[in-house]
C-alpha cells in the first residue's frame, strides 16, 4: 500500500468531521416562505435584502454558503445569521435543510405521483416508488426527538457490548449496524439465528445495550429475548414502526420509523429503508463525535484494503 492510499481515509474522515460535526436536526414542519412573509415587515433594510434574495432564488440557496449568500444579497455574514434567527431557525444550515425540503415538495407536486406500481408503466412507477421512499425517510427524521437521540448515542458509545437483534426481514439491518459500530471501535454483535442471539443475551448485563429492530414491534421471539435482557438489566433501544407496540413499550428508548409500503403493497410491509437510515444516522453521529473513531476506521480500512484492491 502506498502512502497516498494510507492517507486517503484520513483526508476523507477529516473532511467529513469538518462538514458534519455542526449538524443539527431541524424541525421539518416549519416552512420558510410563510415565515419570511410573516416577519418581513419587521425586518431591517439589510435583512429584507436577504429575504428578497431567498424568495427569488430558492433553489440556488440550497447550495450556497453564508458568505456566498451575504455577497449575493449585498449584506454580511453577521446579517445572514441574524436574519436566520429572526425567522426562528438555529442558523443558516437549519434554514437550508428546511428550504431544501420545501423545494423538493414543490418539485414533487409538479409531477403526478400515485401509489401504483406496474411493469406496464415503469417510468411512472419509478417516480411513485421514489416519492414514497423519500416520504418515509422525511417522516422518520421528523419523528426523531433530538434529546432522546442524544441519550441513545451516549448509551451506544459507552456500552461494553451492543447487540443488535432482529428476526426475518430486518436481520440485514441488524448485521449492517453491527458492522458499522465495530468499525468505529464499539464492540457489537448480531446474528442470523435467533437461538444464538438469545444465548448471547443470557450473558449480557447492565453495562450492555440491546438494540431491537422490528417493523411491527410485535415479534414474539423478540419479546422473549427482551424479557431476558430486562432481567439482566440491559439498556433497551427499539427501532419499530409502532411506538405503542409491545417492543416499543418494553424498551427504555424507542425510535419510530415511517413506512408507506402498505400504500404500495396493501396489507404487507417488508421495507427496511427507514430502519436502515436510522442505523446510518446513529453511525454518522458516532463517527463525528467519538474521539477515536477515525483511528478505528483507518485500522479497519487498512486491514481490508488488500482484498478491495484485488
Amino acid at each position: 500500500m502506498t502512502g497516498t492510499e494510507e492517507e486517503e481515509p484520513c483526508r476523507i474522515i477529516s473532511t467529513f468531521r469538518a462538514s458534519c460535526v455542526l449538524l443539527t436536526i431541524p424541525s421539518l414542519e416549519k416552512n420558510i416562505l410563510p415565515v419570511i412573509e410573516s416577519v418581513y415587515g419587521s425586518l431591517t433594510h439589510l435583512e429584507k435584502k436577504i429575504a428578497d434574495y431567498i424568495l427569488e432564488h430558492k433553489s440556488e440557496i440550497i447550495d450556497m454558503t453564508v458568505a456566498e449568500l451575504a455577497l449575493a444579497s449585498g449584506t454580511s455574514d453577521a446579517t445572514v445569521s441574524r436574519f436566520c434567527r429572526r425567522c426562528g431557525f438555529n442558523g443558516f444550515h437549519h434554514l437550508k435543510i428546511t428550504l431544501a425540503k420545501e423545494v423538493a415538495e414543490e418539485r414533487g407536486k409538479s409531477v403526478e405521483v400515485s401509489n401504483d406500481i406496474s411493469r406496464d408503466n415503469i417510468a411512472q412507477s419509478l417516480q411513485n416508488i421514489l416519492a414514497n421512499k423519500a416520504a418515509e425517510l422525511t417522516q422518520t427524521v421528523s419523528m426523531m426527538d433530538p434529546v432522546q437521540l442524544g441519550k441513545i448515542l451516549e448509551l451506544i458509545e459507552h456500552a461494553r457490548t451492543v447487540q443488535l437483534v432482529a428476526v426475518g426481514n430486518t436481520i440485514p439491518v441488524a448485521l449492517d449496524g453491527a458492522f458499522k459500530f465495530n468499525q468505529l471501535g464499539i464492540q457489537a454483535v448480531s446474528g442470523t439465528i435467533w437461538e444464538t442471539q438469545m444465548a448471547f443475551t443470557c450473558n449480557m448485563g447492565p453495562e450492555d445495550v440491546v438494540i431491537i429492530i422490528s417493523n411491527s414491534g410485535f415479534s414474539k421471539r423478540l419479546m422473549t429475548l427482551t424479557a431476558v435482557a430486562k432481567e439482566n438489566h440491559c439498556k433497551m433501544i427499539a427501532i419499530t414502526n409502532n411506538a405503542a407496540s409491545p417492543l416499543g413499550q418494553a424498551s427504555d428508548y424507542h425510535i419510530t420509523t415511517a413506512t408507506r409500503e402498505k400504500l404500495l403493497l396493501g396489507e404487507f410491509c417488508f421495507s427496511r429503508v427507514s430502519a436502515t437510515m436510522v442505523v446510518e444516522i446513529l453511525y454518522l453521529f458516532l463517527a463525528v463525535s467519538k474521539k477515536d473513531s477515525y483511528d478505528h476506521i483507518r485500522r479497519h480500512e487498512i486491514a481490508i484494503s488488500e482484498d478491495k484492491n484485488n
